[in-house]
């Protein structure tokens, strides 16, 4: 994924992070695959990595900070709000 594709939507989650008191998210490369490969390839402004916090994924050592659990929610909730269609809003010309 190209990271300017989807640069004000980083910079949105940013400022969401910052306004809920967490930490800024970082943009990283890892290899891999995700099904964010074929959204940003269709040229929809794509994050990925949004769930929760941990580490080790997709091993045996695998594991979840529960603590982190309702905090970290809270983070793709706002940008759902943020970011989500309004139709009656729509129906006026501005989103």
């Amino acid at each position: 994924m190209e990271p300017e594709s989807s640069a004000a939507l980083f910079a949105l989650v940013s400022q969401l992070a910052a306004e809920l008191g967490q930490e800024p998210p970082r943009g990283i490369a890892v290899g891999g695959a995700s099904d964010g490969n074929y959204t940003a390839a269709a040229g929809c402004p794509t994050l990925d990595g949004l769930g929760v916090v941990g580490g080790g994924a997709h091993a045996d050592t695998e594991y979840v900070e529960v603590v982190q659990m309702v905090p970290r929610t809270r983070l793709p909730a706002q940008l759902i709000m943020r970011t989500r269609r309004r139709p009656d809003r729509d129906r006026r010309g501005s989103v």
